[in-house]
């Protein structure tokens, strides 16, 4: 074979094998974009399930929903069950809340004064009325409704009576908008779409508008009679499979769906749901996947004709070390009179990179036991900090649930719907704790807000004085009449006030007449909130109060975060914290310093 035809040859083998691997490389990329985009969502459909999920089962404890059902033809008291339904429907955030009876009739709901309301109608085909009522326990389902015509989850929970006895079914729809526009959120782009399926493959929630009730899959059949979609139309989707391509697994297939006079090749990557019987199917365009096999054999192309200049070059390059060897005979006793010198500099050269390579090598070592130590350091300062600011709505919690224990001893159902939802809200807030911990690591990016500072006090305030060691305090708090529009978040301010009036409150402990003063003033640009104490002061080290884990308490009080968690939280929203003793020597007072922000009309 000739030279000619044997680079011809290397370079066809070339082209192909980086066509394959290129291709390997982009569906698998493909694909794991596909399924990180599946558990993004897969988490989010999660934790909307968990949070709604155990609702309904609340609801159905209440005494007014067992005595609506047990004298259907008391008109007052399912007059006062409908208010009570409307009022739980505002609390949740739910579009619909409606009690039926045992022939899946509704008597009760929250729309009792709307057009098209639920009163009156049946709704014994809805498998989640007929799972309750079978199975006993909470059921989950998915449908359009026939009366709004509105997609919803529906979560329902048999009402029992107090020897067991099923009487009726409550259930709660949760529109499904928020799922769909924080999807589109992800996929806002033409790269990438989802849908979710029904076991009968036909689509319910979409990234695109045009796939929203197709039938993906219409080899499974038709739909159960249960009216899950209402007098929708369900279109097929002109869809077929192409088997799965190099680089991808089994779970993952290309299909081409016809659009139009257009047709497009599609990675499909199907992953069930959890707790529902749903298939999520991400569809991604395959065009990166050209491009990157383009972007292999550009870069084969390239290394093959590097590699045939390199040969080149080393070719002629011997033939001209052959010259000169032919001519360098005559300078072999030069050569060999500085051969030594040479071995004495190649040897010292050789120590130096051996001592070079030690060194780096050591220095890796270091960089990497620091970065370690780094990570652990931060891991354990955000531990224990979420511990702490964790640790006082979990208090309140536990005094809430213990009072709501005592009025249900008492017969006093409306106090123990105002604990409940008290709790409810401290739950809302240690979500939003959870989510807004992250501030510590780095600047919040969310955009500024004007809050009201008088209305995280007045929240800091109950969750203090729900604790023990707030009793036999005064708390004297000077509330401006006047609204106090600062720079700000709600939430973060409130954990900085919670911190700063459980201190105060702990620190008169054991004082005689034990005084709390909270005091709000404009300063130019700037409200001032002060916290004052008639305690013991600070110690003569007060400039070492905002530095982690110091602290003049014991364990069982706090670890010595608060303060110091505190500050980042009003570096971050542009104010200052700081901490000095009274100058009349009468204990101790903190100042919280934000930006002023002006009421707009």
């Amino acid at each position: 074979m000739s030279f000619r035809a044997g680079a011809i040859l290397a370079f066809i083998v070339t082209l192909l094998t980086t066509w394959i691997v290129g291709g390997w490389v982009g569906y698998d990329q493909i694909e794991q974009d596909s399924q990180e985009e599946a558990f993004r969502y897969r988490q989010l459909v999660a934790n909307e399930l968990n949070r709604y999920l155990p609702i309904p089962e609340l609801i159905a404890e209440h005494p007014l929903l067992t005595a609506a059902l047990t004298h259907p033809g008391d008109e007052a008291r399912t007059l006062r069950t409908n208010r009570v339904l409307q009022r739980m429907a505002h609390i949740i955030g739910s579009s619909a809340v409606y009690l039926m009876d045992r022939t899946g009739r509704t008597i009760a709901a929250n729309n009792h004064q709307q057009q098209g309301s639920f009163i009156g109608r049946n709704f014994s085909f809805r498998p989640y009325f007929q799972d309750a009522l079978q199975s006993g326990q909470s059921a989950i389902y998915f449908a359009l409704g026939t009366t709004s015509d509105v997609r919803g989850l529906y979560f329902s929970h048999p009402v029992k009576a107090a020897d067991g006895r099923i009487l009726g079914v409550v259930a709660v729809k949760v529109q499904v908008d928020e799922l769909e526009s924080q999807w589109h959120g992800q996929t806002g782009t033409d790269r990438t779409h989802m849908v979710v399926l029904d076991t009968s493959g036909v689509s319910f929630l979409a990234s695109r508008e045009a796939w929203l009730y197709r039938d993906f899959q219409p080899d499974r059949g038709p739909d159960t009679p249960n009216r899950r979609y209402a007098d929708q139309p369900i279109k097929p989707v002109a869809l077929s499979r192409l088997g799965s391509p190099l680089g991808a697994s089994s779970a993952s297939h290309l299909v081409r769906l016809e659009q139009g006079n257009r047709s497009r090749e599609y990675l499909s990557v199907q992953v069930p749901l959890p707790r529902m019987d749903w298939t999520l199917q991400v569809m991604a365009r395959t065009y990166p996947a050209l491009w990157t096999r383009i972007a292999f054999m550009v870069a084969g192309t390239l290394i093959y004709f590097g590699a045939c200049l390199t040969w080149l070059y080393l070719r002629e390059r011997h033939r001209r070390e052959s010259e000169l060897a032919e001519r360098g005979e005559q300078l072999e006793r030069r050569v060999a009179e500085r051969t030594a010198d040479l071995e004495r500099s190649n040897r010292q050269l050789l120590d130096e990179i051996e001592q070079r390579e030690k060194a780096q090598t050591e220095l890796q070592e270091t960089q990497q036991e620091l970065i370690q130590a780094a990570k652990l350091a931060v891991l354990g300062q955000m531990s224990a900090g979420l511990n702490h600011e964790m640790n006082q709505p979990l208090t309140a919690i536990q005094t809430y649930a213990r009072n709501s224990r005592r009025f249900l001893e008492r017969g006093a159902p409306d106090m123990v719907d105002a604990n409940l939802s008290e709790i409810l809200e401290l739950c809302d807030k240690m979500a939003e704790l959870t989510r807004q911990f992250k501030v510590f690591a780095r600047k919040s990016e969310g955009p500024p807000a004007s809050v009201d500072l008088r209305l995280p006090i007045d929240a800091a305030l109950k969750i203090v004085q729900s604790q023990a060691t707030s009793e036999g305090v005064a708390i004297d708090w000077r509330r401006p009449e006047a609204p106090v529009l600062c720079h700000g978040d709600t939430i973060r301010i409130e954990q900085v006030m919670v911190n700063l009036i459980g201190n105060a409150t702990q620190a008169v402990d054991g004082i005689t007449n034990p005084r709390v003063a909270i005091t709000i003033e404009r300063d130019g640009a700037t409200w001032v909130c002060r916290v004052q104490d008639n305690g013991p002061g600070l110690p003569a080290d007060s400039d070492q109060i905002f530095e982690p884990f110091y602290t003049t308490k014991s364990m069982k009080q706090g670890l010595g975060l608060g303060l110091s968690i505190s500050r980042q939280i009003v570096d971050a929203l542009g104010g200052r914290l700081t901490g000095h003793n009274r100058p009349d020597g009468d204990g101790a007072e903190f100042i919280l310093v934000l930006n002023a922000r002006e009421e707009t009309a």
